[in-house]
C-alpha cells in the first residue's frame, strides 16, 4: 500500500514524552497506549510523509511551541488516565 509512510507528526513526539517519564516507567502497556491516545486527542493533527521534511520547515520558535504542546498534552492526559481507572472509568459505546 503506498501510505505506509503517512503519519501523525505528533505520535513519534508524544510516544518520546510518554518514555521519559520517570513516573511511567513501570506502567503497563495499556495506560501507556491510554495516556497516548489521549494526549494525541488534545493535539492537532499534522500528517506528514518524512519526520525531518516537516523539522527543516519549522522555526526553531515554532518546534519550541510544539514541543511545549506535547508535554502539555501529555500532562493532561497522564492525570484524565490516573482519574479514570478501572470503576471510574466513564462509560463508552461498547458497554
Amino acid at each position: 500500500m503506498p501510505f505506509e509512510s503517512v503519519h501523525n507528526y505528533y505520535e513519534v513526539l508524544v510516544f518520546n514524552e510518554i518514555t521519559q517519564l520517570e513516573e511511567l516507567k513501570q506502567a503497563e502497556d495499556d495506560i501507556l497506549c491510554d495516556v497516548a491516545c489521549v494526549a494525541l486527542n488534545q493535539l492537532p493533527s499534522r500528517y506528514m510523509r518524512h519526520q525531518v521534511d516537516m523539522v527543516f520547515y519549522m522555526t526553531p520558535e515554532e518546534q519550541k511551541q510544539i514541543q511545549h504542546d506535547v508535554s502539555a498534552a501529555v500532562k493532561f492526559a497522564l492525570n484524565y488516565v490516573k482519574q479514570h481507572t478501572d470503576e471510574d472509568r466513564p462509560l463508552t459505546i461498547t458497554q
